[in-house]
């Protein structure tokens, strides 16, 4: 296994702080430069066991879009609101409230105290704490973007701390792994974390997502109804329609 290297000073959010996390870990650059696709799915499925399936090659394809590089793309240049990052994130601010690539101790408490008296997460706990930090960012900033495609990214990153750092097949993942990957950005290796032994795949992957999906109260809100995305990372933002192939029920 690769040890951890010194943390970049500049961290990321959400979906793609699972990129910056192999980074840290030597699976890709660790200057976090020229990154291309192929790399970044080759170093999840070393990192993780978790084999290039239709989500990664989608999300990967989608970072694309942050920078206006055909093939390569850096570290944060990923952060770019609107792509993949997004409101109601479990560890950082919006990016209406502030800075939305530093890890927020405050917002993360919502997950690191979930599911109580248990030294585990579930699916149950992590549909939980879905549904929490909507009501905690609602609150704050009511005219965050709640739509189909944060949704479904949204399930998905909760799907990666169960899934990637726990059990893929129980959808139980220890809360001391899920606590030092979010807090100090490293696999929790020296503590005895080690990669699925059952690779993650089209099979496996979604239906843990949509078991958290499931379990969710989630329903759209705030000013933007549509599921969109971003088209580049300069000038005013473009609205297009938004359809990804996650199976996730809605």
């Amino acid at each position: 296994m690769h040890t951890s290297g010194k943390p970049r000073t500049q961290r990321l959010s959400g979906t793609m702080s699972w990129v910056e996390l192999v980074s840290n870990h030597g699976f890709l650059n660790r200057n976090g430069s020229n990154i291309t696709i192929p790399a970044v799915l080759g170093a999840i499925a070393e990192a993780f066991n978790f084999q290039p399936i239709n989500i990664l090659r989608q999300v990967s394809k989608m970072v694309l879009l942050s920078n206006d590089d055909p093939d390569f793309v850096a570290l944060e240049e990923i952060a770019l609101h609107g792509v993949l990052e997004h409101d109601v994130s479990l560890s950082r601010q919006d990016i209406a409230l502030g800075n939305n690539i530093v890890f927020d101790s405050s917002i993360f408490e919502t997950l690191k105290n979930s599911n109580p008296g248990v030294d585990y997460y579930n699916i149950t706990s992590a549909a939980k704490v879905m549904d929490q930090r909507l009501i905690e960012a609602t609150a704050v900033n009511p005219n965050l973007t709640n739509t189909q495609k944060e949704f479904i990214i949204r399930s998905n990153e909760s799907g990666f701390y169960i899934g990637l750092i726990g059990n893929i097949t129980t959808g139980v993942a220890p809360k001391q792994y899920v606590q030092i990957l979010f807090e100090e950005e490293r696999l929790p290796i020296a503590e005895g974390w080690r990669p699925s032994s059952v690779p993650i795949t089209d099979q496996n992957f979604p239906a843990l997502v949509n078991a958290i999906a499931a379990a969710t109260t989630w329903a759209p809100s705030g000013p933007i109804v549509c599921p969109w995305t971003r088209l580049q990372p300069e000038g005013p933002i473009s609205y297009v329609p938004f359809v990804s192939g996650a199976d996730v029920p809605l």
